[in-house]
């Protein structure tokens, strides 16, 4: 996993908000698929920081998730 500083600033990631998220809960999480990376963070906070994941660790992370 790496930690990136989100720019949002001529970024070519284009952010989807997650289905789970409302427009005013605290759970809002968007995801960014670049060519080999998926890149994740707070909608809230577009300015803040963001994770990007191997492909790899984001399926580990998907298979997890979807036995919860």
């Amino acid at each position: 996993m790496m930690t990136n500083p989100s720019t949002g600033k001529g970024s070519a990631l284009e952010w989807f908000k997650s289905s789970y998220s409302t427009n005013d809960g605290p759970e809002c999480v968007e995801v960014a698929f670049a060519r080999r990376t998926i890149h994740v963070r707070d909608s809230k906070r577009a300015q803040g920081p963001q994770l990007a994941f191997g492909a790899e660790q984001w399926a580990a992370f998907l298979s997890h998730a979807a036995d919860r």
